[in-house]
């Protein structure tokens, strides 16, 4: 076992004996080893909310002199893993077992999906979809089935940057039921994929019948007749199982959403901070106990 991984190994045996400050900068390190192994140790130290004397005491805890040695393990990872950017691990896989060479072939296929997804995405798409969404007096997102989950994200984090965003279906109605008062100053963003859902198909009929602004996210530019969408975000989804791949869709869709709150700017930012402060104050997310405030 190389250095790194025995460290962070021993990091996760051993954490939870660890004081609360001590636990909470072992956790960053697991989650962070990148980050750890390149900042210096102000920088970790700011990161991770403590003092430069915590860091060293958990150094000394782990069985090191200082935070130098502590760190290393982790800045030779970085420095001895040519594999990083050259794709040589997925060389390495493809010359070891059967299920290495299964997982390199897969692994090939999720970056070629992300890859040509994202070099399909136009900047003259990009704009105009952001225009639209920004623009329209409700901006709908609507899918189906295995593809819901694309829209669901979509609407839970970009309404943060864009209030005006709404889920279609969000119960158990159909989406054009929600579609009723669409019209001209309105926008519809549907995500389907083959074989195509007959209700997006409906939604997005009924948004052009409606004069609405119509975009379309899928695998093709031509998917139904009467289907002749403003702006086509096509994407890659050919996977190595039976079910398309999402991936090079969740890629675009996540420049979509950095995109809006770039747009948004100050208020999208502020807008954020407040749902974070609200979903604090009501429990939403597990924290464990506060570190107690010590000096050094």
């Amino acid at each position: 076992m190389d250095p790194q991984s025995d460290l962070t190994r021993r990091l996760k045996a051993q954490i939870d004996e660890l004081p609360p400050r001590l636990k909470h900068v072992a956790k960053y390190i697991i989650d962070h080893p990148g980050d750890f192994g390149l900042d210096p140790i102000r920088v970790t130290a700011r990161k991770t909310g403590v003092s430069a004397n915590s860091l060293v005491r958990l150094a000394e805890k782990m069985g090191f002199p200082g935070f130098e040695a502590f760190r290393a393990p982790f800045r030779q990872a970085l420095a001895s893993d040519p594999g990083t950017q050259s794709g040589d691990w997925l060389q390495r896989l493809e010359q070891d077992t059967q299920t290495s060479q299964t997982q390199a072939a897969m692994a090939r296929n999720e970056i070629d999906i992300v890859t040509r997804s994202l070099r399909l995405l136009s900047q003259d798409r990009l704009s105009r979809t952001v225009n639209a969404l920004t623009r329209a007096r409700t901006a709908y997102v609507t899918a189906t089935r295995g593809s819901y989950a694309l829209a669901y994200y979509l609407h839970y984090v970009g309404r943060m940057a864009l209030p005006g965003l709404e889920l279609i279906p969000r119960h158990m109605g159909a989406a054009t039921d929600e579609l009723l008062d669409i019209g001209p100053e309105d926008c519809l963003l549907a995500i389907t994929f083959s074989p195509y859902s007959t209700e997006t198909i409906q939604s997005m009929r009924l948004a052009r019948e409606r004069g609405a602004t119509l975009i379309l996210l899928s695998d093709s530019e031509v998917i139904a007749p009467r289907i002749d969408p403003d702006i086509v975000l096509h994407v890659a989804t050919r996977s190595a199982h039976g079910f398309d791949c999402y991936a090079g869709a969740m890629a675009v869709l996540d420049c979509l959403v950095g995109h809006l709150f770039e747009d948004g700017g100050a208020a999208a930012q502020d807008r954020m901070t407040r749902y974070q402060a609200l979903r604090d104050t009501t429990g939403a997310y597990w924290k464990p106990p506060r570190a107690p405030k010590l000096r050094g």
